[in-house]
């Protein structure tokens, strides 16, 4: 019978940190051909969309999916893990909070790899819910000191920065602009809800990472075209599904600025087949799309993490 997991559960399971590892473990496997990612597919709905995307680690014995309705009411994430070896389906995950956790984590991967490793200053562009992990996932894989966050609410930035001094022991301040946040800062996480760009090619400063991870929908975008031109190295954690859901890249293919060739999969860098920065002065840009191989990863360590210490509802019994 399938071990049912709700969100109290992931909670009191999953930390960022852990994340990062698994991360870390399966894009590896991906690079040796031992774990596939299928892009997400969406259904048009009256308002919002069906979500679907999928997933297989093969070393770990599991496939699974992940699905999801957009709707004007509200989200429900689910994943669903199944056993490739006759076990049948495994467990049903509730995934907003491992959705939150492991799309921070994945930020926090390639910071790890594509941002200067002695990077102490952070700038978060948004303040909202997956800004959160974001930041703890850079703070937690980098020597990160201070952080800036800006965003349009003074309220919201101002309770972001509170919270984030106190949950991650660093200095975080709530500044009144994008350019008071990128001064002088070595990473930069870009996370909201804009339709339009909000990080220009003129707050771009040489030696910089950025995380843009908040549009993956081809009517949104965070960065302009020349801020995308900027980056010397462009990777995201599925090209495929880049190429569909990506606007920041898609509008500079049109615009004859970036060639698809020139993004490289984050499981190349992480896999070793390319250096994530080889100069200090590189510009580096990881686009996040959030991609099943990571709902699976993490789903798959919290499965077996739930049945070794008896948490969870065994469905049917």
């Amino acid at each position: 019978m399938p071990l049912y997991l709700t969100e109290s559960d992931i909670n009191r399971l999953l930390t960022v940190p852990i994340a990062i590892d698994l991360l870390d473990e399966v894009f590896k496997a991906q690079a040796a051909g031992k774990a596939v990612n299928v892009p997400r597919s969406r259904i048009p709905l009256d308002k919002g969309s069906y979500n679907l995307m999928s997933s297989a680690w093969h070393e770990k014995g599991v496939v699974g999916q992940k699905s999801y309705a957009a709707a004007a009411g509200g989200i429900g994430f689910h994943v669903l893990l199944y056993g490739t070896r006759g076990e049948g389906l495994m467990a049903i995950i509730e995934a907003n909070r491992m959705g939150q956790i492991r799309t921070g984590s994945a930020s926090g991967l390639a910071s790890k790899y594509m941002a200067r490793p002695e990077s102490s200053v952070v700038a978060v562009i948004g303040s909202g819910y997956q800004a959160r992990t974001q930041l703890e996932a850079v703070v937690s894989a980098l020597p990160i000191k201070t952080a800036r966050v800006y965003s349009r609410s003074p309220e919201h930035r101002e309770g972001f920065a509170n919270a984030a001094t106190t949950d991650l022991e660093i200095g975080v301040s709530a500044v009144d602009s994008v350019e008071a946040a990128v001064e002088g800062a070595d990473v930069v996480i870009v996370v909201t809800s804009a339709s339009e760009p909000v990080l220009l090619g003129d707050h771009v400063a040489k030696g910089v990472h950025i995380n843009a991870a908040g549009a993956n929908g081809w009517l949104r975008r965070e960065l302009d075209t020349q801020a995308v031109s900027a980056a010397n190295l462009i990777v995201t954690d599925d090209v495929d599904q880049a190429k569909i859901e990506c606007a920041d890249l898609m509008r500079a293919v049109e615009a004859g600025r970036l060639m698809w060739q020139q993004v490289r999969p984050l499981s190349d860098v992480v896999g070793g087949a390319i250096s994530g920065r080889a100069f200090k002065d590189d510009v580096t840009l990881f686009e996040s799309q959030g991609v099943a191989l990571e709902d699976i990863a993490v789903g798959e360590w919290v499965y077996r993490q739930a049945v070794e210490q008896g948490i969870g509802t065994q469905v049917g019994s």
